[in-house]
């Protein structure tokens, strides 16, 4: 018994190190680090999100499989939808689906009815995040951690719990980024 609280607590202490990242650094489903000590939201809430985009993308994938392609991000309970989805009715579906788990507050339904789009458009999707995110770091207008940025199909979603200025100054820098077709504000504003 000893023995294995000895490793848990190892395990604890050496898992910064492991990740590479600052002790309140969150590895997300994603694969993006988010440090909750700079995050507004609260701990709580940050795992909370965390939960439901993991619910919400099971629900989805049990009832609907491949025949869709759906993103889903939450921030501060606050869920976005982006993907593409075959017809109107399966696009209400997926809508149905994700109010039904549990804290969702409000749902921002982007899906496009359209066929999924190829890897390729993924590929650049990825892409155009991190020129995004480089050029934020870059122009140092607010803390980068404040707007979470999710790309589908060249269009460029920010979210986040943001003064009026910082939202604007990331809508601008994310507008005027080579390869974005349109910005559109999620944002949930502090002032």
């Amino acid at each position: 018994m000893k023995y294995l609280n000895w490793h848990w607590l190892s395990l604890l202490l050496c898992f910064p190190l492991l990740t590479g990242c600052p002790l309140y650094s969150v590895s997300t489903a994603s694969g993006s680090n988010s440090y909750i000590s700079e995050d507004r939201r609260t701990s709580g809430i940050f795992i909370e999100d965390e939960g439901i985009e993991l619910k919400a993308s099971r629900r989805i994938h049990q009832q609907l499989g491949n025949s869709v392609h759906i993103n889903v991000t939450s921030y501060n309970r606050i869920v976005l939808l982006t993907g593409e989805a075959p017809t109107e009715a399966v696009k209400t579906n997926i809508e149905r689906l994700v109010m039904g788990v549990d804290n969702v507050r409000r749902i921002h339904n982007e899906i496009a009815i359209a066929a999924n789009t190829a890897l390729s458009s993924r590929s650049n999707d990825t892409l155009l995040t991190s020129k995004v995110k480089a050029r934020f770091l870059a122009e140092r207008k607010f803390q980068i951690n404040h707007v979470k940025i999710v790309t589908e199909n060249g269009v460029v979603y920010l979210l986040g719990m943001v003064t009026r200025e910082e939202g604007d100054n990331a809508a601008q820098i994310a507008s005027s980024t080579s390869g974005v077709r349109k910005v559109v504000k999620a944002f949930e504003y502090l002032n």
